[in-house]
Order: C-alpha cells, then sequence, then structure tokens
C-alpha cells in the first residue's frame, strides 16, 4: 500500500433470507462490492453459496438476528421479498440506530394484518369491512356479521397460506334446517370450524382475520418509495385460482384496465404507504378494483413476491427494481427511469385440482425454451413430490416467463407455452 493511503473498510450488508427469490438482491449487494452476512434457517438455501458470512438463523428470531448483528456489525440489515423478515430487519436496524427506512412500530403495521387494517381505517385508506378473530367464539360472530359469506385468513402470514372463502349462511342455513339441525350445533361441527382451524394453523399469532369478500379484478402495484414519496412503477394484473382458495397463478404488466381506473388505484396505493408510513423501501400494494372503486387487499413494505420486480417488472419497464431497493437501503437515490415500453407476463404450472398424488414427471418440449419471447422456463418440483392441489403458492409446481410488445401478447405466449406442458402425477392409494 502507497504511503499516506489508508485501506478503505469494505462495507458489510445483512440479508435476511437465503432463498430463489432473494438471490436477485444478494446478487446486486454484491455488485455492489458489500461484504454478505446472510441469515436463513435453512443450511441448504440456495443463496448461502454466495455469502461471505452463514448464519444459518430463523429470519424471524429478532433477539438472535440482534445478537449477530452486534458481533458481525453490518452497515445495514435488509429483506427482500419476505414479509416476517421485514420487522426483523426494522427492529435490528432500529437498535443499531440505522437510518428509518421503516420503523419497527409501523413494520408491525405493513406485516400483521389487524393492525395493517386498523392503521389503513384509521387514515381513511378504502379497505374491506374486517374483524380480527382471537377465538372461535369471536370468529363466529365475525362469520354472522357478515352474513357467512367472507374471506378468512391468518393475521400473520403470507403466499395465501391458509387463505380460504367462506360461502353463503343462507344457503348454509337452509341445508341446516331442511337436515334438522341447530344451526350452532352445525356450526360446530362443519365448514365454520374447520375454515377456522385451517387458516388458525396458519396464523404466526394465532389471529384470524374475517373481511367482506370483495368483488372484481385484483392488481399489485409496485412502488418505490424515496423520502416518503411514492413513486409507482408498474401496475400487474393478477389472476387467481378460484375460490374457495386464493393462488395467485399468473401475473402480466402492464395492466390492461382502463386510464381513470389505473389512476384511482394510483391514489388508493400512494394513501396505502403514507398510511404505513414507509420511508426509503419498495412497497407491494394489492388492491381489489370493486364496484365502490379500489380497496385495499393487503400492504407489503418489501418488494413484490413471485418474481414481480426482480423479473417483470425490469423486462417491462426496464427498470431494475431489485437494484434500485438495495441502493435506496443503502443510502443512495436510484434511478427510476423508465428505458422499456412491453409486455411481461408469469404463468405458474401447477396441478389441475383432479390431480392428487405423486408427480410422475413434467415433460417440457426442448422446443418450448426457444419459442419467440419466453424468457424462462423453470421447474420447483421434482418426481416422487406429493401434490394435493392448488392451495398456496406452496403448491406450484413451476412458472413460466413471456414477453411481447403488448401485455396481450405477453399473456398469449405464456398461455400457449403452459397448455405444452405436460404434468403428470399418479394417484396415491387409498
Amino acid at each position: 500500500m502507497e504511503k499516506g493511503k489508508v485501506e478503505e473498510k469494505r462495507k458489510k450488508m445483512m440479508i435476511l433470507g437465503a432463498s430463489a427469490l432473494q438471490v436477485p438482491a444478494i446478487k446486486k449487494a454484491k455488485e455492489l462490492g458489500y461484504q454478505i452476512i446472510l441469515v436463513d434457517y435453512d443450511e441448504n438455501a440456495v443463496g448461502f453459496a454466495l455469502a461471505d458470512v452463514k448464519l444459518v438463523v430463523s429470519t424471524l428470531d429478532q433477539e438472535e438476528v440482534y445478537r449477530q448483528a452486534l458481533i458481525y456489525e453490518p452497515d445495514v440489515v435488509i429483506t427482500s421479498t419476505s414479509d416476517g423478515p421485514v420487522r426483523t430487519a426494522a427492529y435490528v436496524n432500529e437498535k443499531l440506530g440505522k437510518r428509518p427506512d421503516l420503523s419497527y412500530e409501523n413494520s408491525l403495521c405493513a406485516t400483521i394484518k389487524s393492525k395493517m387494517r386498523d392503521r389503513l381505517k384509521e387514515c381513511g385508506v378504502p379497505i374491506p369491512e374486517y374483524y380480527a378473530a382471537m377465538d372461535f367464539e369471536g370468529f363466529s360472530e365475525a362469520v354472522d356479521r357478515l352474513d357467512g359469506h367472507c374471506i378468512v385468513k391468518p393475521a400473520d402470514n403470507a403466499g395465501s397460506r391458509g387463505v380460504v372463502l367462506l360461502g353463503d349462511s343462507r344457503s348454509e342455513r337452509e341445508k341446516q334446517e331442511a337436515e334438522g339441525c341447530e344451526n350452532e350445533t352445525c356450526r360446530e361441527a362443519d365448514e365454520w370450524r374447520r375454515t377456522y382451524e385451517y387458516s388458525r394453523e396458519n396464523s404466526r399469532n394465532g389471529t384470524v382475520m374475517v373481511e367482506e369478500y370483495m368483488e372484481g379484478p385484483e392488481v399489485s402495484v409496485e412502488i418505490m418509495v424515496v423520502e416518503g414519496e411514492p413513486h409507482i412503477l408498474a401496475i400487474t394484473d393478477k389472476y387467481i385460482t378460484p375460490p374457495p382458495y386464493f393462488v395467485e397463478l399468473a401475473h402480466c404488466e402492464p395492466s390492461r384496465l382502463g386510464a381513470e381506473t389505473q389512476n384511482r388505484i394510483r391514489e388508493v396505493a400512494s394513501q396505502a404507504v403514507r398510511a404505513v408510513g414507509i420511508e426509503n423501501a419498495p412497497a407491494h400494494v394489492e388492491i381489489k378494483v370493486t364496484e365502490d372503486g379500489p380497496k385495499i387487499v393487503e400492504l407489503a413494505a418489501r418488494l413484490g413476491g413471485d418474481f414481480i420486480t426482480s423479473k417483470l417488472v425490469p423486462l417491462s419497464t426496464g427498470i431494475d427494481m431489485v437494484g434500485a431497493s438495495v441502493l435506496l437501503a443503502t443510502g443512495e437515490k436510484p434511478d427510476l427511469t423508465r428505458t422499456r415500453e412491453q409486455g411481461a407476463a408469469i404463468h405458474f404450472i401447477h396441478a389441475k385440482e383432479e390431480q392428487r398424488g405423486v408427480l410422475e414427471r413434467i415433460t417440457v418440449p426442448e422446443s418450448l425454451c426457444e419459442a419467440e419471447g419466453v424468457k424462462e422456463i423453470v421447474l420447483y418440483q421434482k418426481p416422487g413430490a406429493i401434490v394435493q392441489g392448488t392451495h398456496s403458492s406452496n403448491d406450484r409446481l413451476g412458472h413460466v416467463i413471456t414477453v411481447g410488445k403488448t401485455a396481450e401478447e405477453a399473456m398469449e405466449r405464456g398461455k400457449q407455452i403452459l397448455d405444452k406442458i405436460q404434468v403428470e402425477i399418479k394417484a396415491a392409494r387409498a
């Protein structure tokens, strides 16, 4: 080293989560020259191959992550596409005295649905009618108030886990009366009890949300918040399995909704982001367009999952949203200039509802990978995997990403590719 020069200390970034969805952020941080301290409970997580320091620790264990941060002294702690670690990152950054991308109090509102609904209601953001149930009695009362036709979901989870639609209570009551059983007795024994238990089992804090069922198209809004100002980069159309489960099977950009509707969506999404108090971070806002206007389904103070922000946004707009979020976390202002205008879509490979058993094979003809507009085809499951329908995002078998001059063209190409992929499942023995 030359005389008079001091070796610059290499900056460190602690990233919470090492799954495939986190890998783009890990790579970007490495490109920026950061030493990567990677945290995940799964010692075989794919992202660990890129780590400078590997910590096999749950990203939800706030105190242990904080203890590790005191040892390794990261300059910043972030997560990319996971909800639970948002709280941990906010907690640790706050304890370490780092810049407030999101306060710990606000992180609770961004990740726990009951607190989120309370904050949005307090701030006048359009939302469905809702109730937080701590036990089955409270759940039953809430379902009654919504006449039995409602969405039931865990207050603290993501990825469509534990989300289900309860049917029309009028028809249920008529059926019960015809069968000669008392209403309360029947509820205890059948659909309501099973639904409550299913959702509660998927709720980390044990609270179950009971919400008004909203009719209408669903979108997500991809946002970068810089110094408290929301910058809307894309509106993504979402395509979901029919009730009673709500698993996302396809997404495309740009949205095909009308210009006036999209403007109203932007207004509601911006309201929600400000209400939750996001300062310098990405946001992923899910919205239903009802006959009364756009209403918030959920909000996340993180990048959107399902490869929306890592693949679709850059393909449709040219904006590197993952890179922008990492830069923002380091205190730099990202470049959010659009450099591309085209359609991009993702379709998830999944088994049909009647296909239950053991996965024998997924056949992808080689020609599909070279087809026009196909960016990638990825399989998640190997032969031998148990297939039991598509009840959450964990049940999907792979994905296809396509592009086109328009969203319509990208979607059509994806559908054509999906139709040519064969999923073979051997029925389980009785």
